[in-house]
């Protein structure tokens, strides 16, 4: 059954589907849904800017990897003591302006975190003579004049040979593991050693150049600082090697929120462009009010061709007849008696059919059940029964005005001397079709 003739063909308790007070309500319902998407939306962007924002202060409780002053599996507590028990004193230094390095002192420079400025770089590349560089920046390697590029990294616990490596604290170790970053380098002078890979695909984790100002030694086996790799191979003797060769060691680490640090795009920003973003946001959110407004009221739109209701109703019922819908076209026939005989006996549009029903009942003496059963009823499935269904809606609707035509004489009758009665409207005889 359709849902236009939901509510005649509903049995009796049975709410209808669809009724005047549905479509009363229907505005109220997608007032309510708006509501309900706009807050869905607030909540979600404070969700995200919520996650943002702890995305963004990171996990201070996290161990930061090659942490000269950590005990963690990543950090290097370890080598920092070893270096001290062999008489080199490690200073940790976070400020560039801090550096104050000697002739005779070694300078590793952890950028491990990618944060260093170049032109802090630089600064460093001309005042120490001996740098150890833990980087997998371009521009940091550009600035200390490295002729290599970062070729990903390497997870592998493969230990490695390092006897014929030209670079003698690797020479002395024996062999390192390879794991942590790897370089590749067109410079025939650059000094490779700790090899990942063959042929063509071989990838270098230690790198050593003279330059200008001094020596670089490019480390990507990060593995021989670490607290839980310094132990395999040969990597303590290698670290020791780079690292213990002078009296004072300057472990340097700059960080993301220190002066050393390469201004972000927040920091390049003029001092104006937040506040225009906020601005700008607000903007977005007035705007979005704006046009997420309630429609207003429909525009009825003069059509080209207007269709008589009695050419439509034809329409149907041929279409009806070819599919052979009986059910359908009575329960249509169904719903015009119900909206006819309700409005007849002074109901409002909203009411249920099980109201016209008692209704029906109690003006024309028939039984609920009976009546029930011509304005409702069930499947049709012949044309004898649909015949038979739309002559008995047609004598109910026939008894309901004959009933209500007595009241209204009978009123008529017993109004007063000089009291004109109202007048009784005429009736127009109805065909079975339910159109008067």
């Amino acid at each position: 059954m359709s849902a236009p003739t939901a509510e005649a063909a509903a049995p009796t308790g049975v709410p209808a589907a669809a009724t005047a007070a549905g479509e009363d309500r229907k505005p109220r319902s997608d007032r309510v849904l708006r509501v309900v998407g706009w807050i869905a939306v607030v909540v979600v962007g404070l969700l995200l800017a919520a996650l943002t924002a702890a995305v963004g202060q990171g996990d201070p409780q996290r161990p930061v990897p090659l942490d000269p002053t950590s005990t963690a599996t990543s950090g290097s507590r370890a080598v920092v003591r070893v270096l001290e028990q062999q008489g080199t004193r490690v200073d940790v230094v976070h400020d560039a302006d801090a550096l104050d390095v000697g002739t005779d002192d070694t300078v590793l420079v952890d950028d491990s975190a990618g944060v260093l400025d170049r032109g802090v770089a630089r600064r460093i590349a001309r005042t120490a003579p001996d740098v150890v560089l833990v980087t997998n920046d371009p521009g940091v390697l550009e600035s200390f004049d490295v002729d290599a590029r970062p070729a990903g990294s390497t997870s592998s616990t493969r230990v490695a040979s390092t006897a014929s490596c030209p670079i003698p604290a690797a020479r002395t170790a024996g062999s390192v593991t390879v794991v942590g970053a790897t370089y590749d380098t067109d410079d025939p002078t650059v000094e490779r050693c700790a090899p990942s890979g063959t042929g063509a695909d071989t990838r270098w984790g230690l790198l050593r150049t003279t330059t200008a100002d001094g020596r670089v030694t490019l480390l990507g086996t990060t593995g021989v600082l670490r607290n839980d790799t310094v132990t395999r191979a040969g990597n303590a003797a290698l670290a020791l090697g780079l690292l213990g060769s002078g009296d004072r060691l300057v472990w340097y680490v700059p960080t993301a929120a220190g002066s050393d640090a390469a201004p972000s795009l927040g920091d390049l920003a003029p001092p104006w462009v937040p506040s225009a973003i906020a601005v700008l946001g607000l903007v977005a959110v007035a705007a979005a009010l704006w046009r997420g407004r309630r429609l207003g009221p429909l525009v009825v739109e003069r059509l080209p061709v207007v269709v008589r209701a009695a050419e439509t109703t034809e329409g149907r019922a041929r279409l009806y007849a070819r599919v052979r819908d009986r059910t359908h076209a009575l329960d249509t026939l169904r719903l015009a008696a119900v909206r006819r005989i309700g409005r007849s006996l002074g109901l409002p549009r909203s009411a249920h059919v099980d109201e016209v029903v008692r209704r029906t009942a109690a003006v024309t003496g028939r039984s609920a059940d009976r009546v029930g059963a011509v304005l409702v009823g069930g499947s049709t499935d012949d044309d004898r029964a649909l015949v038979d269904g739309a002559a008995a809606l047609d004598e109910l609707e026939h008894a309901v005005r004959r009933v209500r035509s007595g009241d209204a004489g009978r009123a008529s009758r017993s109004a007063p001397t000089g009291t004109p009665a109202e007048p009784t409207p005429p009736t127009t005889p109805e065909r079975p079709g339910g159109r008067s």
